[in-house]
């Protein structure tokens, strides 16, 4: 079993930036990549980022790229999504997810293909 946890969510101004962490734990952890996740009330859980976690390729949603960063820290097992010029349509609860059981770096994009998740961090960006 994998747990995963989150922190580094918050309240932000518009044009702000925050650092999300998502530490990883549980059984001897191996995996092919770790995602992030968002989900704003009312709507669809959708693909923010995702990193490839022994290559280190990074894939990222239209909609945050060159505002958002993902990077992992292998020996930590730990996984980061920096999220700079925040805004308002940002906010939503950031979920980390692992992929262990192998696959196409295609379908990274895709939630269903995760088999462990965490808890989730709320990120909130005030106007």
């Amino acid at each position: 079993q994998v747990q995963l946890a989150e922190s580094g969510g918050g309240l932000v101004q518009a044009g702000g930036s925050l650092r999300l962490s998502c530490a990883a734990s549980g059984r001897a952890f191996t995996s092919y990549a770790l995602g992030w996740f968002r989900q704003a009330p009312g709507q669809e859980r959708e693909f923010v980022a995702a990193i490839g976690w022994i290559g280190g390729n990074t894939y990222y949603a239209d909609s945050v790229k060159g505002r958002f960063t993902i990077s992992r820290d292998n020996a930590k097992n730990t996984v980061y999504l920096q999220v700079n010029s925040l805004k308002p349509e940002d906010t939503a609860v950031y979920y980390c997810a692992a992929k262990v059981s192998p696959g196409y770096s295609s379908f990274y994009y895709y939630a269903y293909v995760y088999d462990y998740w965490g808890q989730g961090t709320q990120v909130t960006v005030s106007s």
